[in-house]
């Protein structure tokens, strides 16, 4: 039986309370599916997320890689890397990936773009992260371009069957060889072939920052995007094992695991709270660039300390240990 913080006997009764706080992040869960039905719906345009960049951190000299940074999270975290002076390799699986949810025309329009912000140089590299053929050519490009890759983020992903959309049967039992391939592939087994191209680099220089992506679904038991909820968790510890790989040579390595957030894919395909998007209260989504922040951190010289931790960023949704 494991004890309270206290040790007394009211202590050994807490850890009941640990289901309360599962059965919260089911609920949101539940509540963030596609088609899920509030009681109050809207949806608001991309338009509606423009923030202030954070320009509180150095990352002058730096190098980053962001993957998945064609659009949405991925997107906001490399503008807050780049507002730092880092230059940055934006990422995606192809050229056009950011006009889906219309973030912008192509992925070398978006760098453009960002290149005329100032700060540090921007590229654009595409490719499949669960090819290790093309994770080795990206990473190549990068480095040719820009320099050894000294921050990597590891935010492409995605719930995304074999031939686009969700898997349907998306359950434990029932989703197809296929669809457990594509998903585990777009997550866990890409996040391991990035690292793989790029950490022995860092490990060599003796320096080097990695935040990879879990989810709330990583943490809890849910049901339907089981396949998504494994290759999350796999994510997280692949992150400790990698952590305690890389303490020798100094090389950082940890996660960020974000609740709903509201990125225009999020707004875009899903059921919204209108009462859940702003407010002083932390039972609300996220804004992209509260994520940001947090990978900024783990990026930088204040988490200098830190390796192998999850950092759930999800306003408490998920309160209880590990």
């Amino acid at each position: 039986m494991q004890a309270g913080r206290s040790g007394g006997p009211d202590a050994l009764r807490k850890p009941a309370k640990q289901g309360v706080w599962a059965s919260r992040a089911r609920r949101a869960h539940d509540a963030t599916k596609p088609g899920a039905r509030p009681t109050e719906c809207s949806v608001l345009t991309p338009s509606t997320q423009a923030l202030p960049i954070s320009q509180s951190h150095n990352f002058n000299g730096a190098v980053a890689l962001v993957t998945g940074s064609g659009r949405g999270l991925g997107r906001m975290i490399a503008e807050t890397l780049l507002a730092g002076g880092a230059a940055v390799a934006l990422h995606d699986i192809s050229e056009d990936a950011p006009a889906q949810y219309g973030e912008s025309p192509s992925l070398t329009a978006l760098a453009d773009e960002l290149s005329k912000r100032g700060g540090g140089r921007v590229i654009a590299v595409t490719g499949d992260i669960g090819n290790p053929d093309d994770v080795a050519a990206m990473v190549r490009t990068v480095q040719d371009r820009l320099g050894p890759i000294s921050i990597l983020v590891n935010c492409a992903g995605g719930d995304i069957a074999a031939k686009g959309g969700k898997p349907d049967p998306n359950d434990a039992l029932n989703i197809s060889l296929e669809d457990i391939h594509a998903v585990m592939n777009r997550n866990f087994i890409g996040t391991m072939l990035v690292c793989r191209a790029v950490v022995p680099g860092m490990a060599a220089r003796g320096r080097g920052a990695v935040i990879n992506f879990g989810s709330l679904n990583g943490h809890v038991g849910v049901s339907p995007e089981v396949v998504y909820g494994c290759a999350k968790a796999a994510i997280l510890h692949y992150t400790r094992c990698l952590a305690l790989e890389m303490r020798p040579p100094g090389v950082r390595v940890n996660a960020v695991s974000p609740g709903p957030t509201t990125t225009a894919r999020f707004l875009a395909t899903r059921a919204t709270d209108p009462s859940r998007m702003e407010g002083v209260s932390l039972d609300r989504y996220a804004k992209p660039s509260e994520i940001a922040g947090a990978v900024a951190f783990l990026a930088g010289e204040q988490a200098a300390f830190v390796t192998g931790q999850v950092l759930r960023v999800d306003g408490g949704m998920t309160l209880f240990a590990g």
